[in-house]
């Protein structure tokens, strides 16, 4: 399977689990296949009162939960384990091998390294981490490479173009949690009085949309429905909505679809709307018939 083909099977099993929790580790495995790794895990915590916090961690290799492993590392290794510290001194949304946050001395004599990274299997590992204005973050950890060839060209482009994903996918989960709406699924979603959801279908019309979402069109209070067509109130925020759609509504002949996130201003509230947009369905298979977007 190229690269591109691979990079929207990962892609697509992404925007699957970002509504669908239960698939996250199908998703996870698919990654996992494509980019020759044993397995990775996903952390989401904070930096509270001078402590770091852990909200949510989840290993998975190949699709399998490791909680018993990820429990032995943050009871035993994580509060030792300097590498976590530097990594937040990098660039956020970037690899960085596991390796280069030690020092040589460290990684001879490091319990940490040595023993909680063996077990782990990742002294060969990848990193990324993301910070969110709320003071949020999220650490990406990539086991190791499966094989002697270690990170192959090939599979270290995949991962980077895989990252800013990754991070979508997290924000979408996130967003779902926070209005008690993680479980419901695309269908669910639709029906839901607790978020505003719209259905788009790929000529970019609104087609279904829930009751709080409905309020808000009608209000135009942010966000309106013009001729069939979702728009923001200001027009700075419509030209970037615009642009945002397009991504998750491309012809065929540009890539693959892509979610993103964004906020648009109201003219109820001074708080800011956030809008995330999501692509659904499977164009490889639908013959263009079925809605793509879900905003």
């Amino acid at each position: 399977m190229n690269p591109d083909d691979q990079f929207e099977r990962c892609l697509e099993s992404l925007h699957e689990a970002a509504l669908d929790k239960g698939r996250w580790p199908a998703a996870s495995a698919r990654i996992d296949e494509a980019c020759g790794t044993r397995g990775s895990s996903l952390v989401v915590g904070e930096r509270s009162r001078g402590e770091n916090r852990i909200h949510f961690a989840r290993l998975l290799y190949r699709g399998e939960n490791r909680d018993d492993l990820a429990r032995e590392y943050f009871d035993v290794h994580y509060d030792r384990d300097a590498a976590m510290r530097r990594l937040m001194d990098r660039p956020e949304g970037r690899l960085v091998h596991l390796p280069d946050l030690w020092t040589e001395e460290e990684r001879r004599t490091s319990p940490v390294y040595n023993e909680g990274y063996r077990r782990l299997r990742a002294r060969n590992g990848l990193n990324a981490h993301f910070d969110d204005p709320d003071g949020l973050r999220l650490v990406w950890a990539i086991a190791d490479p499966v094989g002697g060839d270690g990170w192959e060209p090939g599979r270290l482009r995949l991962l980077e173009r895989l990252l800013p994903h990754v991070r979508q996918f997290v924000r979408v989960r996130q967003a779902l949690a926070a209005a008690g709406a993680q479980g419901e699924g695309l269908a669910g979603l639709l029906d839901s009085d607790r978020i505003g959801a719209v259905q788009l279908g790929r000529n970019g019309r609104v087609q279904e949309a829930s009751a709080p979402a409905l309020a808000i069109l009608r209000a135009s209070d942010g966000l309106r429905d013009e001729g069939g067509m979702l728009r923001a109130h200001v027009p700075g925020d419509d030209e970037r909505l615009q642009k945002l759609l397009g991504r998750a509504l491309p012809d065929w002949r540009d890539g693959a679809p892509c979610g993103g996130s964004m906020t648009v201003r109201r003219s109820t509230a001074r708080s800011r709307l956030a809008l995330h947009v999501m692509p659904v369905g499977d164009r490889a298979s639908d013959f263009g018939g079925r809605p793509m977007a879900f905003p």
